[in-house]
C-alpha cells in the first residue's frame, strides 16, 4: 500500500521529561486511522509532529516517502496537508464564512471569481451554503468546525489531521461531521477519545499510552 504518512522512531520530550518513546506509524493513502489516548498523553503533540509544527525529538517524518528531518523541509507539503486544531476559535482570519474559506486560496494570488467558485462548490459539498454570509462568530460551534473544514478543504489537501474534531459538539453536529468525514477520501489521522464517533468513522485504532503507540 502506498503511504502517505510514516513515523519512524520520533520521540518527543516535554520538560526533559520523555512525552512518547519511539513512535512508529504508517498511513496509507487515503487510509483513516484514530489515536486514543488519556489527556497529557501525547496525542496532539503528535499530531502537531505530523503536521510539521513543531519537531519531534528524535526521529523523523516521511511524508509520500520523503523524509523530513526539521520544519524547514515541511514547505513544499505545506498545501498537501491540512490540519485542524481542537480551538477553532482563533483559526479564522476573516469576519464572515465566504470571505473565511477563500482567504486561502486569495492569498496564494488565485483570482476573487474563481476562488468564489471553488468556495460555492465546498459549501454546498458540506451542505452550509445558506451560512455563506454570516459571521461567523455567530454561528454554533459544530458550524464553525465545519466552516474550519471547508476553509481547508478548498486548498485540496491530501492528508487531513483532525485534533478533537466533535469536543464539546452536541449529537446533531457530531452526526454532520461523521458524515462529511466519511464522504472524504483522503487520508485521514483523527485524534479523539469519543468512542462512537471513532467507531464511526474507521476500524483502525492507535492508543498512545505509556509513552507508546499500540495498535489495538
Amino acid at each position: 500500500m502506498s503511504c502517505s504518512v510514516n513515523l519512524r522512531g520520533v520521540s518527543y520530550k516535554h520538560n526533559k521529561k520523555d512525552l512518547f518513546n519511539d513512535i512508529n506509524l504508517n498511513l496509507g493513502h487515503e487510509e483513516k486511522i484514530a489515536i486514543i489516548g488519556s489527556n497529557g498523553s501525547g496525542k496532539s503533540t503528535l499530531l502537531k509532529i505530523i503536521a510539521g509544527l513543531i519537531t519531534p525529538s528524535n526521529g523523523y517524518v516521511e511524508i509520500f516517502h520523503n523524509k523530513i528531518f526539521n520544519l524547514k523541509d515541511f514547505k513544499r507539503y505545506r498545501n498537501d496537508i491540512a490540519y485542524l486544531p481542537q480551538d477553532v476559535s482563533n483559526h479564522f482570519l476573516c469576519p464572515t464564512v465566504i470571505e473565511d474559506v477563500i482567504f486561502s486560496l486569495r492569498a496564494r494570488g488565485e483570482n476573487k471569481e474563481d476562488a468564489l467558485l471553488k468556495a460555492d462548490e465546498i459549501l454546498e459539498e458540506l451542505k452550509i451554503k445558506h451560512l455563506k454570509h454570516r459571521v461567523i462568530f455567530d454561528l454554533s460551534g459544530g458550524e464553525q468546525k465545519i466552516v474550519a473544514l471547508a476553509g481547508l478543504l478548498i486548498l485540496k489537501p491530501k492528508i487531513i489531521l483532525l485534533d478533537e474534531p466533535t469536543n464539546a459538539l452536541d449529537e446533531e453536529s457530531e452526526k454532520k461531521i461523521v458524515n462529511i468525514l466519511n464522504s472524504i477520501k483522503k487520508s485521514m489521522i483523527i485524534v479523539s477519545h469519543h468512542k462512537s464517533f471513532i467507531d464511526s468513522l474507521t476500524p483502525t485504532i492507535y492508543k498512545l499510552d505509556n509513552n507508546s503507540l499500540e495498535r489495538l
